[in-house]
């Protein structure tokens, strides 16, 4: 019913919502009192409640364009595989076959969260002009139907291993957070069976791969109440108005409001300078909050399957690092995998994944030579900072470009770490990612 009563707010909110649109359409540039203090104040407020109650959709990436060889290339987004859980998204750009040729393939696999695949959007962004760039779209459970099956986490095992035989092995991972765990899974599955299609270089970042490392609030509140408080509390049914109606979620709703509550008077000072924005006719400040807000807010129901046993695997009985996690019954070795380049990234102020749990991942991958390892961690830098922002662009992105082709045959290998750092001094969309570190919220990139 938790969904039901969440529904019937946003209806009960409405007829307010109607009346806060109608005073902003009264105070019109041409009504002379919209010009006055009492028109600005009225606007402003109007526009803040609205925005504060609104149903936020999914975003859209809007990257139609980038800079290569400093000349302006035609971007266009295609779909190149699917399941009914995910579309692997191509950022093609239009350049030549041989010029391609020389930029190594990346596919950035996105968190499955809460948020959507476009969170990641300034990494991309920061991508393509040196890498022909993928993404993995994860779907809303909610507008899942049942006759789509289950999605659990040995599922999300499977889409990785599927993916990277799509690829025939010609790809560099760059996961997020989340998505390291199964990554890591997927890839040690294939070595164990001796498929040729492992990825060319595994990139984990700020991922839960042994959260018992400096355990984080996070971490310590899953240990704490354990699955089963997870399955009574946090678990309902999609109701049904949605495609998904009868499926069993973790709402976005609630992870919204769990990543609300750890910053919360940041997000109401946000708001107050928003309001305090537009009554002084700050368009470029209200315009940046618009941007953040439009992102942050719009967040997706995860498969009710696949986020407890995400919790059960990873944050409570931590079973790949004692080597007990398994596989429709199949153990997990990482030790397993010997062909790819591995490299961890880590923030020094990250408050989500505790410094050294991503490092862990080495310790796991005994077979992995020294020299095809790298691990990078980054000073001021929090979780959102290791996979976007002005640091990222600067210290990261720049590092991981240089590791991709140092472990890539068929890359070019005549860009200068100089040439790389001028990744981060392109001038970014609005500004957008500069932004968004300045704001400094956590993402909860996980329970």
């Amino acid at each position: 019913m938790l969904y039901h009563w969440y529904e019937l707010g946003h209806a009960a909110m409405r007829p307010a919502r109607v009346a806060a649109d109608s005073c902003r359409l009264f105070f019109n540039p041409f009504n002379p009192l919209t010009h006055t203090a009492l028109g600005r104040n009225a606007v402003a407020a109007c526009e803040v409640f609205e925005r504060a109650t609104r149903r936020y959709d999914k975003p859209v990436f809007g990257l139609h364009h980038t800079l290569i060889d400093r000349r302006p290339v035609r971007v266009t987004e295609e779909v190149v595989w699917q399941r009914p859980i995910c579309n692997l998204l191509h950022f093609k750009r239009e350049i030549s076959p041989e010029r391609a040729a020389t930029h190594p393939r990346l596919l950035l696999v996105a968190p499955m969260s809460g948020h959507f695949a476009t969170l990641l959007r300034g990494t991309v962004e920061t991508f393509l002009p040196d890498h022909d760039v993928y993404i993995t779209d994860w779907q809303d459970a909610r507008d899942l139907p049942l006759s789509a099956g289950r999605f659990d986490l040995d599922d999300y095992v499977d889409v990785m291993r599927d993916i990277f035989k799509f690829f025939g092995g010609d790809i560099h991972v760059f996961a997020v957070c989340q998505p390291s765990v199964p990554v890591l899974a997927a890839t040690a599955l294939m070595e164990a069976e001796g498929d040729p299609n492992v990825p060319l270089s595994l990139m984990l970042a700020g991922g839960p791969i042994d959260t018992r490392i400096n355990p984080t609030v996070v971490n310590k509140l899953a240990e704490q109440r354990g699955t089963d408080w997870f399955r009574r509390n946090v678990i309902t049914n999609v109701p049904w108005s949605r495609p998904g109606r009868g499926r069993q979620v973790y709402p976005g709703f609630l992870q919204l409001s769990g990543f609300m509550t750890m910053n919360l008077d940041r997000h109401m000072q946000a708001h107050k300078d928003m309001f305090l924005h537009l009554v002084r006719g700050d368009g470029d400040s209200a315009e940046k909050h618009r941007e953040f807000y439009d992102e942050y807010l719009a967040v997706m129901d995860l498969t009710a399957e696949f986020y407890l046993q995400t919790v059960d695997t990873v944050f409570v009985r931590h079973l790949m690092p004692r080597g007990l996690m398994t596989y429709r019954g199949r153990s997990i070795q990482p030790a397993a995998i010997s062909r790819p380049g591995l490299m961890t990234i880590e923030g020094e102020k990250d408050d989500i994944t505790g410094t050294g749990q991503c490092r862990a991942a080495h310790d796991l991958c005994t077979s992995i030579a020294p020299e095809k390892r790298a691990h990078l961690e980054c000073p001021r830098v929090g979780h959102y900072g290791i996979f976007n922002g002005a640091r990222f662009r600067a210290q990261i992105a720049p590092r991981m470009a240089q590791f991709m082709r140092a472990h890539d045959p068929c890359a070019s290998t005549d860009l200068s770490i100089a040439q790389l750092e001028h990744m981060a001094k392109m001038p970014r969309r609005g500004q957008r990612a500069q932004e968004l570190e300045a704001l400094a919220f956590s993402f909860a990139n996980r329970i």
